[in-house]
């Protein structure tokens, strides 16, 4: 495989200026897709096989460690999205060299934050476990799993994460895909094995967490292998030295779209915790049935998230190549094809909310509540979608403050102040309708703000 100069240069600039849009954004979006099914679909594995050993404290060990993990998704958004939408937009401005530093600072940024929130969590890990509410009879299986997820593994997965992006900003969303997709199955395959194989009884979940650190390591192999392949001198993704930083605007332009989508990340967790928190003030089974919804409903969402990041790259480049007429169509087609799929999914799911809830679980009073959870809450699918929609247009147009805005206020002045209003007023029910209730504004507002921006932004552009 030759560099960018050559085969790879012309692969971008074809997806980005020729090929048909519908063509070229399922060529990013479909591999995006479906490596984002397969990490939900292994995030619920490591659950499932830990449940196989009917230890609740086991159980409970594995789940106090889901918001340190996404920590380190977060860590991956500020290099990995910050600097991959930068990329795509040097790319259109024809500024390689500046784009091939913008690759590198990205590279140290991600292993240098992963190596420091690795050790941290190595250097405080007692009173961190403490924090996320381990006691005596889960202390030491969240610990042996955060040892193994966070600190050995966290720099390879951070580093995996970002590297994926970067390979996707410059139209390589097929390599990009293969490689994430290859380490949630490899973890999948290796969560049996090392949990009731290679390791004895009683230490499954230290086997999970090996798993899945040596899953990560295993694709973190592969998209530097990837990358090496690709190297020559013209190449976009080949490392600077760490001295030769970009300008000055470039590394702002990095933390512009990188820390509102570590942002986000974090708040779409709190909002998850606030649902649990507030459910927990409910019978056991309310509990239980709105976890498993939480995690059901992913599917269409993490679909819905791969359509946009498969469009953001495209919408990155013709913005700032001012190919608006492109620009324009992708964001019409990815607007399309999103709906689309979120209309299945609504159809999908209130005709299969109870086989969906059977896959989980085979308690009839867990499967009927949920059910109807089920049934709400996937109502909010296409206004989730064109939440995210809108926030990774402006991340492609490097516009991260309104990104932040808009997802402050989708968090932090819809979705959870709305969870504990709807919670006083109705219940456990309106915990459930709080979803909708809160995109349906947040939505509102995102289209507001888009035209008011699209009006100043593009004055001659038929942008309709």
């Amino acid at each position: 495989m030759i560099g960018m100069s050559a085969r790879d240069d012309t692969n971008h600039k074809e997806i980005f200026e020729t090929m048909p849009v519908a063509a070229a954004v399922r060529t990013m979006a479909v591999p995006t897709v479906i490596s984002q099914l397969i990490v939900l679909i292994y995030n619920i594995a490591d659950t499932f096989f830990i449940g196989r050993t009917n230890n609740p404290y086991m159980v409970a060990g594995a789940s106090l460690i889901l918001p340190l993990f996404n920590i380190t998704l977060s860590l991956s958004g500020l290099a990995g999205v910050g600097g991959g939408a930068l990329i795509s937009r040097l790319l259109g401005e024809k500024q390689d060299e500046e784009a091939r530093k913008v690759y590198s600072f990205s590279v140290y940024l991600s292993i240098l934050t992963s190596t420091l929130f690795a050790v941290g969590v190595l250097a405080f890990l007692r009173p961190l476990m403490g924090l996320l509410g381990a006691g005596k009879d889960t202390y030491t299986y969240a610990s042996s799993y955060a040892f193994f997820v966070l600190v050995c593994g966290g720099v390879p997965t951070v580093l995996s994460n970002v590297l994926s992006t970067l390979l996707r900003s410059v139209g390589e969303s097929g390599k990009a895909g293969f490689g994430i997709t290859m380490g949630g199955v490899i973890n999948i395959a290796l969560d049996p094995l090392f949990m009731f194989v290679l390791f004895p009884k009683g230490m499954e979940i230290v086997g999970a967490g090996a798993a899945t650190c040596l899953s990560n390591c295993i694709a973190c192999i592969y998209f530097i292998t990837v990358i090496l392949r690709m190297r020559s001198e013209d190449s976009i993704l080949r490392l600077c030295p760490p001295f030769r930083f970009p300008a000055k605007k470039s590394i702002a332009g990095i933390f512009i779209v990188g820390i509102p989508s570590f942002i986000s990340t974090l708040l779409f967790d709190l909002d998850y915790i606030v649902i649990d928190r507030l459910m927990s003030g409910y019978q056991d089974i309310a509990l239980a049935a709105v976890g498993i919804v939480l995690k059901a409903e992913r599917l269409p969402l993490n679909v819905g998230i791969g359509i946009c990041q498969g469009m953001m790259p495209i919408i990155a480049y013709n913005y700032s190549a001012g190919n608006y007429r492109r620009m324009n169509e992708t964001k019409k087609y990815a607007l399309k094809l999103g709906l689309l799929c979120a209309a299945v999914s609504v159809v999908f799911y209130e005709i299969f909310a109870g086989q969906i809830m059977n896959v989980f679980i085979n308690d009839s009073r867990t499967v009927a509540l949920g059910t109807d959870f089920l049934r709400v809450r996937v109502l909010a699918t296409p206004f989730m979608f064109l939440s995210f929609f809108h926030v990774y247009l402006f991340n492609g147009f490097g516009k991260g403050g309104y990104a932040l805005f808009l997802g402050m206020m989708r968090w932090l002045v819809f979705n959870i102040p709305m969870l504990f209003l709807l919670n006083m007023l109705a219940g456990m029910y309106g915990i459930v309708w709080s979803q909708i209730t809160a995109d349906v504004l947040t939505v509102a507002l995102s289209l507001f703000v888009y035209r008011r921006y699209e009006r100043r932004a593009f004055p001659s552009a038929k942008n309709g």
